[in-house]
């Protein structure tokens, strides 16, 4: 059973968080990985998923004749959901997009260049599970971005394929080449380069704690974009909320893993007994109860607060993952929220409509990096590049402010770069 909490003093113990290092059999088994992939390339990923996954994929690139079978064998209010689904991501990331700008100042030209990476790998987990919508807001970002080679990886499932429902989803976003490779092998195949997978620039995309320090260990050799902890939803809530939409909203992460936390912040302590039963009531309903039993049972917890300024402000210092505001007038307290990977609004913006269709990204910050980070964007594919042109003039002018920083320094041929070129001139 959840616990009810009357007011709250440590909010570090509001979300169960384990930040511990990684174990060290995780750590050797994946550098074991990495450099198995790195030293016998495709021999290894395919002596690795046999291992890891129990088949052996007769090739590791999807065809395009494959693509489309599974396109065309996916139940058709599959692929529709889909293409509005993604439909939505594309107008929410398309207003996204940087542009470059150029200035002039006394003689100089300034200016800096938005470019798109030149590949991006996408990791979708698979296997026991499948991801379509975890496709979608991978490849969009990046299709949006200008990116020309966006790679996906994800396991094979026990017959040996991928799940129509993830070939047709990559399809839709713009995917251009599919790997049957899944697991810390994946992430070393996307890093290091394979006869069959060419290295890419940037890695995004969720995991296991496999994937997770295989991300880890890469980067610096190419990018990644977070790491990302197990689910968290906090709940803002006053009088006004349903106990059995909060609580359908909570068990919505809690089912993710027996790591998820479900947190209510409310100001009502009738509400907060309402949705504890709630919880009882829904949770023998779910297929996935265990672990949602498992999740509230460890993490879950209900505060009760004065108001709803001190819940908003008990949010800011945690940064959930996703934050709901369940009150009367929500958008009179988003100004006060700093730190949150998604904020949903009223009583009918459950945090599954930011998970599939409403546009946002559903790939958010977690373990309390809301702080400082963001959800996966556009950005996330692009880089920035500087230019500058002087004039002789503009040099001239500036030279002697360069040397004197130069020498200050004790970097004299930075200094001799620029006044070399006036000498023997007046």
């Amino acid at each position: 059973m959840i616990r009810i909490i009357n007011g709250v003093t440590d909010t570090a113990e509001i979300f169960s968080r384990s930040v511990s290092a990684t174990p060290p059999e995780v750590e050797a088994a994946v550098d074991a990985v990495l450099a198995d992939v790195r030293a016998r390339g495709d021999a290894a990923l395919l002596d690795l998923t046999e291992r890891f996954d129990g088949v052996r994929p007769a090739s590791l690139r999807v065809t395009e004749e494959e693509i489309e079978e599974a396109f065309s064998s996916c139940p058709d209010e599959i692929t529709a959901a889909l293409s509005l689904a993604a439909a939505n991501i594309r107008e929410f990331h398309s207003k996204q997009l940087r542009e470059g700008f150029e200035f002039s100042r006394g003689g100089a030209v300034l200016g800096q260049r938005v470019l798109p990476l030149a590949s991006a790998g996408l990791y979708i987990p698979g296997g026991t599970a499948s991801y379509p919508s975890t496709v979608l807001m991978s490849a969009i970002p990046a299709h949006i971005a200008g990116v020309g080679r966006i790679v996906m990886v994800t396991p094979p499932g026990k017959d040996g394929k991928i799940a129509p429902a993830i070939l047709a989803a990559a399809r839709i976003a713009g995917v251009t080449e599919i790997y049957t490779v899944g697991g810390a092998q994946a992430i070393a195949a996307l890093a290091y380069g394979t006869e069959t997978v060419k290295r890419v620039d940037k890695i995004v995309g969720p995991g296991n704690i496999f994937v997770a320090t295989a991300k880890k260990k890469v980067f610096g050799l190419v990018d990644i974009d977070m790491i990302a902890g197990p689910s968290e939803i906090l709940v803002v809530a006053d009088g006004s909320a349903d106990p059995k939409n909060v609580a359908a909203d909570m068990l919505s992460q809690a089912e993710h893993d027996r790591l998820a936390s479900a947190v209510l912040v409310c100001t009502d302590a009738a509400l907060a007994e309402a949705v504890s039963a709630e919880l009882e009531r829904q949770i023998p309903l779910l297929p996935r109860a265990g672990i949602a039993r498992e999740s509230v049972d460890a993490n879950g917890k209900i505060i009760v607060v004065p108001d709803v300024e001190t819940a908003v402000e008990i949010a800011n210092e945690i940064a959930p993952e996703h934050l709901e505001l369940c009150v009367e007038e929500p958008f009179r307290y988003l100004g006060s929220v700093r730190n949150a990977g998604s904020v949903f609004l009223g009583a009918y913006t459950p945090e599954a409509l930011g998970d599939y269709w409403a546009g946002p990204n559903h790939t958010l910050p977690t373990m309390g990096t809301a702080r400082f980070s963001s959800p996966l964007s556009v950005d996330e594919f692009i880089k920035r590049s500087s230019y500058i042109c002087y004039t002789e003039e503009a040099l001239r002018a500036a030279s002697g402010g360069i040397a004197a920083l130069a020498r200050s320094e004790g970097l004299e041929a930075h200094a001799r770069s620029v006044e070399i070129r006036f000498e023997g001139k007046e």
